[in-house]
């Protein structure tokens, strides 16, 4: 198990030192949630690929009316919480490829964990609109339905599906990823604000 410098409980007091709406703590949860159901599947670290769902988005309240920033103010809070270079790489790592932030547009993602993450904090925002549309239900959502929203590229189309998509790059299929994504977020529908 990789060391970690803070503890879950402190991770989520750092958010909230910052000005958060509500959907961005449950983004963070949603994103902890299915990074962890991952790291499980994968036989990896959950605490580690937990953290990194939870802290992706760590300098969000900071720069969402400045994207250009988004990824790049990660750094300076995580180093001061005692977070290595490696881990402060996989947050930025979201990142890449968007037009709007230009440090990171030309980098490309590359290792297993960088997929996961960028494909689960995505696919957080289809599974929650889907959930809301249903009368705020997670609990009898199952993966044929999800899919035929993931189709419809109207529907919560702000989530990138190209991004998603890329979980295939680390051996899951599609139906296996929304699998296993509708079941985490399941699993903490009352912290999130879901039935």
């Amino acid at each position: 198990m990789k060391e970690l410098p803070i503890t879950r409980k402190q991770a989520i007091e750092l958010l909230k030192t910052m000005p958060q709406e509500d959907s961005d703590i449950n983004h963070y949860l949603e994103s902890e949630a299915i990074m962890r159901a991952l790291a499980k599947k994968f036989g990896e670290d959950s605490e580690y690929w937990g953290m990194l769902g939870l802290l992706h988005d760590v300098d969000w309240s900071l720069t969402k009316d400045n994207w250009g920033e988004h990824c790049s103010n990660a750094e300076e809070i995580l180093k001061e919480k005692g977070f290595d270079n490696k881990f402060i790489q996989l947050v930025q790592s979201h990142g890449y490829g968007y037009k709007a932030i230009p440090k990171f547009m030309n980098k490309k993602r590359t290792e297993k964990i960088e997929h996961a993450l960028a494909a689960a904090e995505t696919l957080t925002g289809i599974i929650y609109a889907y959930a809301l549309m249903k009368g705020k239900n997670i609990s009898d959502m199952e993966v044929s339905g999800l899919k035929k929203k993931f189709k419809d590229k109207r529907f919560a189309q702000n989530c990138n599906r190209e991004i998603i998509k890329e979980i295939e790059k680390t051996g899951l299929s599609i139906d296996e990823f929304f699998e296993i994504a509708i079941e985490a977020m399941k699993n903490i529908k009352s912290d999130i604000g879901l039935e």
